[in-house]
């Protein structure tokens, strides 16, 4: 296909399309506890979207910083000496300082791009999380371990347990880390409507007011505005006593702009974002890892990666574009940058603009000779990929949704003792299980460590004649099984839905997030190792298993005082109940609505009687029974199907 260039939203295209392109930039209680469940349920599917990682963020910025000319980056250093103006201590005296430890004691602009977006929703919200919110130095120095950790992964498994650590680290830093992304569109590139689509076409989609809040055009919005404030500077509208505060807004605005337009180049992003949340966080983390064939606007092929996974050239290529971006802030800043839709009364409240709610932009991202100004800087972002149809790029789940499964399974067991007096000793029992069940899969939510999956379950089990200190005849049994994720103590996110969805759905949302992500003191999160994942489970699955029938299956059971041949022969049914203390899963595969996967559950429990009948000798009474601790291992092979 012949290469396409941003630059024919300029030139290249007709008078008339031109001008539509910039004419479209211009009850019970019963009720109230389903309904709290329902919300609990949607709590749980927030889909943060994070492109690069922090430190990735920063470090483009800082290498953008380096490529500017001698001039402009003498120029923007001695802007950034006026916005340190009251906050010498909290601002860095170094703009972009490459030599940044891993536990910087100070904010500097370059960490101000990575606080955008992900740590915050507006440039306003930025500038004031910079200079006063007391989370924001942790926020720094998580991610300078973040970037320690990942330089020094030599595994897959290394860096998904870095950012694990991380992600985990900033959602007890930030208050607001994974709530936050409510609405994250703004960090992704819309997808193309058809291959033929020129970049006339696109530009009238991505900045169009109608459009959705998508990363190019969240970038223009943002630059522009960056801009307009640099040129009031210029004309010299603004006092001198609120310059240094004009010059930080300024460079506020421009930050929170390189946040998406560095976006633009994470593969995850460019694949398009359409489709359910569970598809496109899959994609997304497909993509991220494994790179994907791409084309910028001017025709440049590469490959390119995404979060976590950044190469030197992913860096290299877009830290171009942003130092070309900084070139034009520098220059308005010296007066050289004339906008044409320049109106101070509307860009006073410009950086207001929150990416994390809005639906689409409040108004037209730019003019047409704005949008020209851009257009060197846009041809260098990477083409998006088709939407749904003919020629899409292939898909991947995450598994998010609600799915029905099978599972089968074999187990061994061990009994510490028998269920009468004195039977002391252990004994081993196997077993098999069939079981269907219908759930949530909240996997993945905030990172591969995340476990938010529901389940209620039922199914059979047959297990074999026990052997060992102590006899116990083959029995068969109805089981169920419920999971579900805690917050501090098992089924306190749900006992707290009814009272927090009608009087805090916040502090429900960030409990129930707290939860899916290995709760309050978050031990339950998923460790990668190179075989598997391994996830503590305890408090989260209780299995249940209702042994009836037992004037099948007879044996004798010993009673006090009466010799072991003259024992009674009895029927017994039990209850058994199991925790299961530990997941082990060596590998999960998954396809666009199924999955399959081996998980390995260490579990303990205790088998207690329910009834105990003697067949003979007639009208003898019946011993009582003793609970019997158990403890085993089940492997369980699970498939489920996913729905929409």
């Amino acid at each position: 296909m012949k290469a396409i260039g941003v630059k024919r939203i300029a030139c290249g295209m007709h008078s008339t399309a031109m001008d539509r392109l910039m004419g479209s930039l211009a009850g019970s209680s019963a009720r109230r506890i389903q309904s709290a469940l329902v919300l609990v349920l949607i709590s749980l599917q927030i889909l943060p979207a994070n492109a690069w990682v922090f430190p990735e963020h920063r470090d483009i910025t800082v290498l953008a910083v380096q490529r500017l000319d001698a001039d402009r980056q003498a120029k923007l250093q001695a802007l950034w000496a006026e916005a340190r103006r009251g906050h010498d201590v909290r601002l860095c005296a170094e703009m972009a300082d490459p030599a940044q430890g891993a536990s910087p004691a100070c904010i500097d602009f370059a960490a101000w791009a990575a606080i955008s977006g992900d740590h915050s929703c507006s440039a306003r919200e930025m500038l004031d999380t910079v200079l006063n919110a007391p989370w924001a130095p942790g926020v720094v120095r998580v991610a300078g371990r973040l970037k320690a950790r990942l330089a020094a992964a030599s595994r897959p498994s290394d860096r998904s347990n870095a950012v694990r650590n991380s992600d985990l680290a900033l959602q007890r830093t930030d208050p607001d880390y994974v709530t936050r992304a409510s609405s994250n569109n703004a960090h992704f590139l819309l997808a193309r409507s058809d291959v033929d689509m020129a970049s006339e076409a696109y530009g009238l989609m991505a900045l169009s007011p109608k459009a959705e809040v998508n990363a190019m055009g969240t970038y223009v919005w943002y630059h522009l505005r960056a801009l307009e404030r640099a040129g009031t500077i210029a004309r010299g509208v603004v006092p001198d006593d609120a310059r240094a505060d004009s010059v930080r807004a300024a460079l506020a605005d421009e930050a929170f702009a390189l946040h998406f337009l560095e976006d633009s180049f994470a593969a995850g992003h460019v694949a398009g974002n359409w489709g359910g949340s569970a598809m496109r966080k899959g994609t997304h983390d497909y993509y991220s890892e494994r790179g994907l064939a791409l084309t910028t606007w001017k025709g440049e092929r590469f490959v390119g990666q995404g979060d976590a996974y950044m190469k030197p050239a992913d860096a290299e290529r877009a830290a171009n574009a942003v130092r070309d971006s900084l070139a034009q802030l520098v220059d308005a800043f010296a007066g050289k940058v004339e906008l044409s839709g320049a109106d101070e009364a509307k860009y006073a409240e410009a950086n207001a603009f929150n990416v994390c709610t809005a639906a689409q932009f409040p108004t037209a991202t730019g003019t047409r000779k704005d949008v020209e100004a851009l257009i060197p800087i846009l041809e260098q972002t990477p083409v998006p990929g088709l939407a749904s149809g003919p020629g899409e790029l292939p898909r991947f789940r995450t598994e998010m949704g609600t799915f029905f499964g099978i599972t089968t399974g074999i187990r061994g067991g061990l009994m510490t003792h028998g269920f009468a007096s004195g039977e002391d000793g252990v004994s081993a029992f196997p077993g098999i299980e069939l079981a269907a069940r219908v759930g949530l899969g909240l996997e993945g939510v905030l990172n591969s460590s995340s476990d938010g999956l529901v389940f209620v379950e039922g199914g059979v089990r047959d297990d074999a004649h026990a052997s060992g200190a102590v006899s116990v005849p083959g029995r068969a049994a109805i089981t169920a099984r419920l999971r579900m994720p805690f917050w501090l103590l098992p089924g306190d996110v749900v006992l707290a839905a009814p009272v927090l969805a009608f009087t805090s759905r916040q502090k429900l949302q960030k409990m129930a997030v707290g939860a899916v992500n290995g709760g309050l003191i978050p031990w339950e999160a998923g460790v990668a190792t190179r075989a598997g994942r391994l996830q503590v489970i305890l408090g989260r699955e209780v299995g249940v298993s209702i042994f009836r029938g037992g004037g099948d299956h007879l044996f004798k059971l010993p009673t006090p005082g009466v010799a072991s041949a003259n024992a009674p022969l009895v029927s017994l049914d039990s209850l058994q109940v199991e925790f299961p203390l530990v997941e082990f899963r060596p590998f999960r595969t998954f396809s666009v609505n199924q999955s399959s996967g081996l998980m390995l559950q260490p579990y303990v429990g205790f088998d207690t009687p329910t009834d105990i009948s003697v067949i003979s000798p007639a009208n003898t009474k019946a011993p009582d029974g003793h609970t019997v601790v158990t403890t085993g291992l089940r492997v369980v092979f699970d498939w489920r199907h996913y729905f929409k």
